[in-house]
């Protein structure tokens, strides 16, 4: 999704700080000078027409995805246009016995398998290569890899049907009270936790710590968590929550909120960039469960509404 220009500047417009780990009183929200403001507003209305834009017609969008196998039990499927593949695209620019994947710990083994046939990964046409969780291309089709502790191929369709089903996304104006520079309390025995996930998983991750924040006279608490999973970085910490819009304005299952580390040590935690998880568009994905320790009880109108794909 289109988000990379928009941390950016949202980084630019922070006031300068010391590390902030000692601090325990909640925070409040960042202070922005009227012409910071206005920049931060337009930046965010840019970045939400990127991701419609994105949606409707991006090969990454979930609106693109087709066809979603488990690898379950098994160590390797095959992919091909024969109807004896466990993923199959019935599509002439797949030959019959295209691939075989296969799980190797934290990665996958891909592999050709009919005479001629190649596929694309990191840009390179390939016949057989072990590849961390990404990506790869046969035909038209994007082949995601995903890993997450429970494997999955995931088809992404240029021409897929669903880009018929875009309807836009819905958000709540931005707001700028709802953006908050802070400290993260440490856990001080990081634990292994279970997140739930939409498929039925039971997802390990690290719970790190904590973020406390008022909204209007309620202060709150939101757990920080870092998923064990290939492909996650050892500073890359994910808050999953549900609030008093939750089922109401915003959708059922919860919303995300990606903390963004500065080099003091603090974090910008902005609710106007909350999103939903991809299975509020797609039932090809498996999207982790807020936690019940951060349901709150306040209303957070910010970042993504729901806009009702189910």
């Amino acid at each position: 999704m289109p988000r990379l220009a928009l941390i950016a500047l949202l980084l630019t417009l922070l006031p300068a700080g010391t590390a902030g780990a000692a601090r325990v009183s909640p925070a409040s929200p960042v202070r922005s000078t009227p012409a910071e403001a206005d920049s931060l507003t337009q930046a965010i209305l840019r970045d939400r027409a990127d991701t419609e834009q994105w949606l409707k017609s991006g090969e990454t969008s979930y609106l693109a995805t087709v066809q979603r196998v488990d690898f379950g039990s098994r160590r390797t499927l095959t992919v091909g246009r024969d109807p004896d593949n466990d993923v199959r695209i019935d599509d002439p620019g797949v030959s019959p016995h295209h691939l075989s994947v296969s799980v190797s710990g934290d990665s996958f083994q891909v592999r050709a398998v009919d005479v001629g046939t190649v596929f694309f990964a990191r840009k390179e046409m390939m016949t057989s290569a072990t590849l961390a969780p990404g990506s790869v291309g046969i035909g038209r089709f994007m082949l995601r890899l995903s890993h997450q502790r429970f494997p999955a191929i995931i088809v992404f369709d240029p021409k897929s049907p669903n880009f018929a089903r875009y309807k836009g996304l819905q958000w709540f104006p931005p707001d700028l009270s709802c953006r908050y520079l802070l400290p993260l309390t440490p856990n001080p025995k990081p634990d292994t936790t279970l997140i739930l996930s939409t498929r039925g998983n039971r997802r390990r991750a690290v719970r790190v710590g904590w973020f406390d924040f008022m909204v209007g006279r309620t202060r709150c608490r939101l757990e920080a968590t870092r998923l064990l999973e290939p492909g996650v970085g050892e500073n890359d910490i994910s808050v999953f929550f549900r609030d008093a819009t939750t089922g109401k304005e915003t959708y059922a299952t919860g919303r995300y909120v990606d903390p963004v580390r500065l080099p003091d040590g603090r974090y910008l935690l902005d609710f106007n960039l909350c999103y939903n998880p991809a299975c509020a568009v797609s039932e090809h994905y498996n999207c982790p469960i807020p936690p019940k320790e951060n349901v709150l009880k306040v209303p957070i109108r910010a970042g993504e509404k729901d806009a009702h794909y189910h």
